[in-house]
């Protein structure tokens, strides 16, 4: 058996079981081995019954006294009841329709029992636990993520069987690598991440696979960046920006002038820039952009910058407008929204060069739009953009030189894993005018004071954000998904309720593009007084003269998003406040939103989100352009990530595109964990 084959073809799978494995994304024998198991049960350390963590998953050990009679309740279902305990406390152990479970348990013999500890502490109870007898050492049990029909027992003896159908197994790793860091072959990690006999070879095997993922992961961002090492085919030499800076109303900061000049440095090397400019929220990273668009037009080429949302994209495009055109360089914006007849026009004046600035969304990246010679390209808030985009835009052109642009202040450790060695310029000052915003959290029974506080700002001419975190009450999926505030049901019996008399607009992602942009464009002229949203607004939105942002439900939030929610406010000369409200009384939430009340630094902001929440919550859901890690962890595993960057610049310098034989199974892996089925685009 190869571990390339179906897993269909296992013994005990066949076609039905074959595609319950496959909601688990277990479609070979290879994704079954490389499925690990989520934790372990260790009934070789059972805790007595009284000292059993209350409400946490455990292992106790008891002696089974006795069995009630079974008892019929609603629904059709039947409870099972044996009573248990040892010289500590009583145990109560219930089981739902399982008569083979009561059954299988013989009075006046010991067991180890897994499960929810609960009950009160003279007589604790359990509710459905597994079980074993308590005769003598037992292997450590491995729990695996499941899905309906499919159980851990079953995965482990399918595990069991692989391993030992399989013949020898490829391992990736170099020798000399898992010789220099003592690290297991793949098949005895293998063995021992299913079936540890102790805690100790789980942490070898967790060793060797965090050493693994890390090296393939910096393998990977080092060959993406290889794609733009290729000699520089936009070389500028032009780089006078005397009519720029005449031409702005202020002067730019000392960081703005510092990342500029390295942005022009970039632009004149070598090899294509590939720069990450990082920013607080209005610390100004357009401006930065719009100087380097200025040198691109000045030597002849064309620039485009990418934005997530279209709200963003016009909000870029109105600023590069403002800053550009009176230097005579058009600007133009392609959104999805834009109609066939304008959107001919556009692709026209792309393709001829006469749109020397091209703004848009995922909408660039189409085939129609050909660009004349582009040879700069801005993505901002590049961690929402997966791998194959980033590609896609580098491909309009033969290596355009790249910035990314990123409002997200990103840790060190993080930076790493997202974009690999990009260079850094980092946006350290704020502009002259722009006050710290003052952060109050408050619980929901300051409500009335907090929307008098909210009229007086209104009446003193100024504007509100309102944020909730759902759209409407359908959304919540999750027990607490009740007490979560909907934008629509606020909007409707909170909003107009407290401020009866003002101008209040509902905004949410499933508006459509145009009305988004027709509320946007009534709250930023000043129609609207209020705005209730939903994160939508999170990026993009430039209102002046809005002074207070308020932030329902704040606890459902990383720092990272409410940073980025609370810089919506604060941009113009009024002092400007964020409300952050909610009811969660655990110690966590408290410290979380202390530390968002404390600072305004986002970096401090993004380290502690980073270290608390990890890096999947870091921006949210889904960690778009960061490859799943399945083992690894940013924070806990910084020192193994900083080696495997190092012997992967070593092992690159040797073979710079990993074309050699024996790095054939490196780069199999690396395209496996980036999910590039078609293989690395590098010639």
């Amino acid at each position: 058996m190869d571990v390339k084959d179906s897993i269909q073809f296992l013994k005990g799978v066949g076609e039905t079981r074959a595609k319950q494995l496959a909601k688990l994304g277990l479609f070979t024998v290879e994704d079954l081995l490389r499925f690990y198991p989520r934790g372990y049960i260790d009934y070789n350390h059972p805790y007595p019954v009284a000292m059993a963590p209350y409400e946490g998953m455990c292992v106790v050990k008891a002696t089974v006294y006795g069995k009630q009679l079974p008892m019929r309740i609603r629904g059709g279902r039947t409870i099972y009841r044996v009573t248990a305990g040892d010289d500590t406390a009583g145990l109560l152990l219930t089981f739902f329709n399982s008569p083979y479970a009561a059954r299988g348990l013989e009075e006046n013999r010991d067991y180890l029992f897994y499960g929810r500890v609960g009950g009160a502490l003279a007589r604790r109870e359990m509710v459905s636990p597994t079980y074993v007898p308590a005769d003598g050492s037992l292997p450590m049990t491995p729990v695996y993520h499941l899905t309906e029909g499919v159980n851990s027992k079953y995965i482990a003896k399918l595990v069991g069987t692989a391993l030992t159908g399989c013949g020898a197994i490829t391992d990736p790793l170099p020798e000399v690598l898992r010789q220099k860091y003592r690290l297991p072959d793949l098949r005895r990690t293998l063995e021992m991440i299913h079936t540890p006999k102790n805690e100790d070879e789980v942490t070898a095997a967790r060793r060797r696979l965090v050493f693994e993922e890390l090296y393939y992961l910096q393998l990977g961002m080092k060959l993406m960046r290889s794609i733009n090492l290729r000699a520089n085919r936009a070389v500028m030499a032009n780089t006078d920006l005397t009519a720029f800076y005449n031409a702005l109303p202020f002067t730019p900061t000392g960081a703005q002038q510092r990342a500029i000049t390295e942005i022009a440095s970039d632009l004149c090397g070598k090899t294509p820039m590939n720069r990450l400019l990082q920013g607080d929220v209005g610390s100004g990273k357009t401006l930065v952009a719009a100087a380097a668009m200025v040198i691109a037009a000045q030597n002849g080429f064309q620039s485009v910058l990418m934005a997530p949302t279209e709200i963003l994209a016009q909000q870029h495009a109105n600023t590069l407008q403002g800053m550009l055109r009176p230097l005579g360089i058009e600007v133009a914006l392609l959104t999805g929204s834009v109609r066939a007849k304008p959107r001919r026009v556009l692709l026209e004046a792309i393709a001829t060069g006469a749109a020397q600035v091209v703004v848009g969304t995922h909408a660039v990246l189409s085939d129609d739009v050909i660009f004349h010679r582009l040879g700069f390209a801005v993505t901002d808030e590049q961690h929402r953009f997966g791998v194959r985009q980033r590609g896609l835009l580098a491909a309009k052109a033969e290596s355009p030189h790249l910035l990314v642009m990123s409002a997200t202040p990103i840790p060190r450790t993080l930076s790493l894993l997202l974009f690999g060695e990009l260079d850094v310029s980092i946006l350290d000052e704020l502009p002259p005018g722009r006050t710290p915003i003052k952060t109050y959290a408050v619980t929901t029974a300051l409500r009335g004071r907090m929307f008098g506080f909210l009229e007086k700002q209104i009446e003193a001419g100024r504007q509100v954000f309102i944020v909730c975190p759902l759209i409407d009450e359908s959304d919540g999926d999750s027990p607490a998904a009740h007490e979560m505030q909907a934008v629509t049901t606020y909007f409707e019996e909170v909003a107009k309720q407290f401020l009866p008399h003002r101008r209040i607009g509902l905004m949410h992602g499933r508006l459509r593009p145009t009305e988004k942009a027709q509320v946007m464009q009534q709250f930023a002229s000043g129609e609207l007084d209020v705005i209730c949203s939903t994160t939508v607004i999170e990026v993009g939105v430039d209102v002046p003269n809005a002074s207070v942002m308020v932030i329902e439900n704040a606890e459902r939030y990383g720092l990272s998003a409410l940073h980025q929610l609370r810089g919506r406010v604060g941009r113009g000369a009024a002092e400007s406040f964020c409300i952050l409200v909610s009811d969660h009384d655990s110690e966590e939430v408290h410290s979380r939103l202390a530390l968002m009340c404390h600072t305004n630094d986002g970096f401090a902001v993004a380290q502690y989100d980073l270290e608390h929440r990890g890096p999947g919550d870091f921006f949210g859901e889904r960690q778009h352009g960061l490859p799943r890690l399945k083992v690894a962890d940013a924070m806990q595993d910084a020192r193994v990530l900083e080696t495997a960057a190092a012997e992967a610049a070593t092992l690159l310098s040797e073979d710079p595109k990993l074309t050699a034989p024996k790095n054939a199974p490196l780069r199999h892996e690396v395209e496996k964990l980036f999910e590039l089925g078609g293989g690395l685009a590098i010639n």
